[in-house]
């Protein structure tokens, strides 16, 4: 009988404790506010703008207010679907973006390799000038490439005796070149970051795959990459939205896009569709359809992160 009052005192006590946990699991939103609060407005205005944008006739004549601006709805999309030359730059971007992250993981993942099994100097060495080439700003790197491969001055051809040689006019030697580029532009963050990740993989598990045999291959394809699988996701997600969205490279190297805008890619369409043909909203519409592509992409990308197991 002494013990009756217990019960209704212990469900007060099993009721109030989600009441605790509801209340402490929305803490953590609360400390991203101030971080929303810059970004949102930073991201989300220009985004609006050129939503709207991309709903209207809004050319040279509007800008001047020449003439009043016109609400075409989805007439820009529908022009820019029916062109035959967005979907060949689409699909010519695409390919090139692929290729870029490829050749950028592969790249940065050997030297992250190279990185566990070099000395102390070497190993300084190739991360001092690895973070030369990330700290070099675009613009600078794509003139100090583009110095390299001139026909004339270039070192390239001094090197090779191809005297005169053009490397910027034929459409895939110009995609190589501008390909280098961007590749060294991009790796030392590959290599940095996976880096960091087999150098915090214990020292036991790859000791334990040395005593069973395996190659150095075999360990790093089979029990240092399964390791570093959400790394690695991570890096492919930011290197396929970088190179998707290239723009300085292509327009300083080739001059615009090359010959005819055959090295062109989106990000240059659009500005050449916008302010070269003043087309402001169609290049918007652009603009927009990028931006959806890459949402797409690494929702995908996150998915399949999650199908795993794996948590981010």
């Amino acid at each position: 009988m002494t013990h009756t009052p217990a019960a209704p005192l212990a469900g007060r006590v099993r009721h109030a404790r989600p009441r605790a946990t509801r209340r402490g699991r929305g803490r953590p939103l609360l400390y991203l506010l101030p971080a929303a609060a810059v970004l949102v407005p930073l991201f989300g205005y220009p985004i609006y703008m050129l939503g709207l944008l991309s709903v209207f006739d809004y050319r040279q004549a509007q800008v001047s207010g020449g003439e009043p601006t016109r609400f075409i709805g989805l007439g820009n999309y529908a022009t820019l679907f029916g062109d035959e030359r967005f979907w060949s730059i689409l699909l010519q971007t695409l390919v090139f973006a692929v290729a870029l992250v490829v050749v950028t993981l592969a790249v940065g993942a050997t030297l992250a390799v190279v990185l566990t099994r070099a000395g102390r100097w070497p190993r300084l060495l190739l991360s001092l000038a690895a973070m030369a080439a990330w700290a070099a700003p675009a613009m600078t790197g794509s003139t100090v490439w583009m110095f390299l491969f001139d026909a004339d001055l270039g070192l390239v051809n001094q090197v090779l005796g191809l005297d005169g040689f053009n490397w910027f006019y034929d459409k895939w030697v110009a995609f190589g070149v501008i390909g280098a580029t961007v590749v060294w532009h991009s790796f030392p963050l590959v290599m940095v970051t996976l880096y960091a990740g087999i150098q915090a993989i214990p020292h036991s598990v790859r000791e334990a795959a040395w005593l069973d045999g395996a190659s150095e291959w075999q360990s790093f394809w089979r029990i240092i990459l399964p390791i570093l699988r959400p790394l690695v996701t991570i890096v492919v997600i930011q290197s396929i939205i970088w190179d998707f969205k290239i723009f300085t490279q292509i327009y300083v190297m080739t001059n615009g896009g090359g010959i005819a805008l055959q090295n062109s890619v989106l990000n240059v369409y659009a500005y050449q569709t916008a302010f070269g043909s003043s087309e402001y909203g169609l290049g918007s519409a652009i603009g927009v359809v990028m931006t959806l592509i890459l949402l797409v992409i690494t929702m995908f990308y996150i998915r399949a992160l999650y199908r795993t197991g794996e948590r981010l």
